[in-house]
């Protein structure tokens, strides 16, 4: 079995650490583009109940829970 190799200070295929995003807007098949520090980026939001504006953790690109609502 191989290591996979990480060039960032955390490695998002064997860390634990998830990151805080903000949703911009809803897409079809539950994805959802969101602000990260390094721009947009698309990430799967199957499994929390997430809207525009809310504040998600998202790990391995898979939202895992919604911190912060947003707008309404």
């Amino acid at each position: 079995m191989s290591t996979p190799e990480c060039h960032d200070e955390v490695c998002v295929t064997c860390s634990d650490a998830a990151t805080r995003v903000t949703v911009l807007r809803l897409l079809d098949n539950e994805l959802a583009v969101v602000r990260t520090e390094r721009g947009e980026e698309e990430v799967s939001v199957a499994l929390v109940a997430a809207g525009v504006g809310d504040t998600i953790l998202v790990h391995a690109s898979e939202a895992i829970a919604v911190v912060a609502g947003g707008a309404s």
